[in-house]
């Protein structure tokens, strides 16, 4: 594995492995995040899956770098070698998202879940914090 100076932010964000945020009404935000080797298609050396869900368990948002996606618009755009997309919607299949670092990730992540929530009418304000079992 690469060695990759060290970040203050990808360590804090590291540490939100398996945490769950409860919302108001049922709705979470769930982390999972783990170092692993530097490829082409993880060229940060992160594997990583942020979502929001909804009370009935559905995702409704999502970052995450867990296979490859087109970008929208043409069938002969080429996928990038990076696997990192956003869903911006339950329905949406996939967009692909420029990872920078992990404070612009959990920044974009943030705004997109407050957005969907607004939508929605719910507060992003955090009422029950608890780790999954790993």
């Amino acid at each position: 594995m690469k060695r990759r100076p060290p970040e203050y932010t990808l360590e804090f964000l590291l540490d939100f492995d398996g945490r769950i945020h409860w919302l108001e009404r049922g709705y979470r935000i769930e982390f999972k995040i783990r170092r692993v080797e530097v490829t082409p298609r993880c060229p940060h050396g992160l594997e990583y899956s942020f979502t929001l869900h909804g009370p009935d368990g559905q995702r409704l948002l999502g970052f995450d770098n867990a296979h490859p996606v087109r970008a929208k618009g043409s069938k002969f755009k080429w996928a990038p070698k990076a696997s990192d997309h956003w869903h911006r919607t339950e329905k949406d299949r996939g967009r692909p998202y420029a990872f920078k670092d992990a404070d612009t990730l959990l920044a974009d992540f943030f705004q997109e879940v407050r957005r969907t929530l607004a939508e929605r009418g719910i507060s992003d304000t955090v009422v029950k914090d608890a780790e999954k079992r790993k």
